[in-house]
């Protein structure tokens, strides 16, 4: 069919996992197009942890992180989870919530930052329309794409005047959301239980620190159960989401008109409140994952790829570590710098991550109800069998140890930052002992893991991540420079000459495990694809240049020479 529109790649979904594979399309040299049927930005509060690795990405991908900063809230303010008999009642437990601040510096330049979705949009927005080669079309949807071997033809609505739009592009993502119409178009089935339980989320503004003031919190769980959910504080003094559990087949949000959501949040917080109802949804906690990633030339990433429970904040950052390892595939294909092949390992290395995510999130889930356990209110769910555990002595410790086995959903350090690739766009090494915990992280540089972070202690502030172009691997050698850059021939790699371009990083290389004369290949993701401890393994570093071109053998310019 004709067409109106021809660009690389097509982005299905204007959420923060849409958006940033618009950015990375750019950064990587592609033409995009992203379309969203909304009018415009999320106005209302979704997904608010934005983690580590999230943030390195952006760091990578050249955003403002100032302004992505000061868009989030306080670690005063949102480092802990409560919880509570009701917001003005009794404190029950208190835990960190998950590692912020300056104490994760000395293994992450970018620590985990509380930032709502709806204010992390419009950024990712103005990022977008000031990239080169990309638009970005609110009111736009999606009905329909033909994968026609060399090319999709697909067609888009736009929605105020009703006119098909048709594209021509040479890759479509689905970055829209649980109920993908793309995967459904593709006839991708979901794995896993699709309802764990519903909620109504009640979005409210009101000036709530009074009663937070000595337990300030992103998270306060009520564990009343003549009152219970959860309240996310969005911003304490201005905007704040209560998450109440209903049941869906005999009630739906249109059910709660506002006066019976005030009455919900003011039982939940012990108290009349001077607060406005901005809104009310259903949310549907699910545990799935697809039974593929895509079809052909068109993949899925984030929501319309997996869903899982909020339980770990793992959803919106999985997606963005999605499209970060399918972009760069992408755009080394465009660019011809590599076989199509390539594409096919970012099933093999996401699916796996997807899998774990979504377990951890449910098992997280499910250890919550170890606190009613402990409170009795699981057999007995009322206000007088709450206060009347509390009350005795002899359920202390029971309710301490309670409290505290929550620790790990609220700490999944290792689980953000220690994720490996076991198998893919790489030369793997025997696998090593996986953390006990999620909450561990080791910094490792095993091919398929995130490349260890350093500070270079030069001006700039400069880390060892930041090294790694967006568009290209990076060689990281320590000496032999050019023996190294010979052994890679003209494999298009960007070349970093530890003590040369930067200043010796000594620790930082004995951390990797290579020696002085060993070196690093380090993907586009920050991934490292090969290790050579030493120099007797540049073959197995040429390797692994062929495996991220997705060849299944290495250049004939002589990239395998000892």
């Amino acid at each position: 069919m004709a067409t109106d529109v021809e660009v690389d790649v097509l982005i299905v979904g204007a959420g923060p996992v849409g958006m940033l594979g618009g950015i990375l399309a750019s950064r990587h040299g592609c033409t995009a197009l992203v379309v969203e049927r909304r009018e415009g930005p999320r106005g209302v509060p979704a997904a608010h942890a934005v983690n580590a690795r999230t943030y390195e990405i952006c760091r990578q991908a050249g955003l403002d992180m100032t302004r992505i900063h000061r868009a989030g809230s306080d670690e005063a303010d949102a480092g802990h989870v409560n919880f509570v008999t009701r917001l003005s009642g009794t404190l029950i437990g208190r835990l960190p919530y998950e590692r912020q601040g300056d104490a994760c510096l000395d293994v992450t330049p970018t620590p985990l930052h509380n930032l709502s979705q709806h204010r992390f949009e419009p950024i990712l927005a103005d990022e977008v329309r000031a990239s080169r080669g990309v638009e970005l079309r609110y009111g736009h949807q999606w009905e329909r794409s033909e994968d026609r071997g060399d090319a999709v033809f697909s067609e888009i609505t736009n929605l105020d005047t009703g006119r098909r739009v048709r594209v021509r592009s040479r890759y479509v993502i689905g970055c829209d959301g649980a109920g993908s119409r793309v995967r459904k178009e593709l006839g991708i089935e979901m794995i896993g239980p699709p309802l764990i339980q519903c909620f109504l989320a009640i979005h409210f503004s009101a000036d709530l620190r009074a009663l937070t003031a000595d337990r300030p919190g992103v998270l306060h769980f009520v564990l009343d159960p003549e009152a219970s959910g959860a309240f996310i504080a969005h911003d304490a003094a201005s905007d704040w989401v209560f998450m109440h559990n209903i049941d869906p087949s005999k009630e739906s949000a249109e059910d709660y008109g506002d006066d019976r959501c005030l009455e919900i949040i003011e039982r939940a917080a012990g108290t009349r409140l001077d607060a406005q109802i901005l809104g009310r949804g259903t949310w549907w906690m699910s545990s799935q994952t697809a039974e593929s990633m895509g079809r052909g030339r068109i993949f899925l990433a984030g929501d319309a790829a997996h869903r899982f429970p909020p339980t770990g904040g793992l959803g919106l950052n999985s997606g963005m570590q999605d499209i970060h390892g399918l972009l760069w595939r992408i755009g080394a294909v465009v660019d011809g710098r590599a076989d199509a092949a390539l594409l096919d390992s970012y099933e093999i290395e996401r699916m796996p991550v997807a899998q774990n995510n979504a377990h951890q999130s449910l098992t997280n889930a499910i250890k919550m109800v170890e606190l009613a356990v402990a409170l009795g209110t699981d057999v007995e769910p009322t206000t007088e069998r709450l206060h009347a555990a509390l009350a005795d002595p002899s359920r202390a410790d029971a309710i301490a140890a309670a409290v505290e086995r929550q620790r790990e959903h609220f700490d999944l350090f290792g689980l953000q930052l220690g994720y490996v690739y076991e198998e893919g766009a790489l030369v793997p090494e025997e696998s090593s002992a996986a953390p006990s915990s999620p909450s561990e992280y080791e910094p490792t540089a095993r091919p398929g893991a995130r490349l260890p972070h350093a500070w270079l202690q030069d001006v700039g502030g400069r880390s060892t991540l930041d090294l790694v172009p967006v568009d290209r691997p990076a060689l990281f050698t320590f000496s032999d420079h050019e023996a190294w850059s010979s052994a890679l021939g003209s494999a298009d790699v960007e070349r970093v000459r530890i003590g040369i371009d930067t200043p010796p990083l000594d620790a930082w290389r004995e951390q990797c495990a290579v020696s002085g004369d060993g070196a690093l290949l380090v993907r586009p993701d920050q991934h490292v694809g090969g290790r050579a401890s030493d120099a007797g393994r540049r073959p197995a570093l040429a390797l692994a240049a062929a495996a991220l071109t997705g060849r299944d053998r290495p250049p004939p310019d002589g990239a395998g020479a000892g």
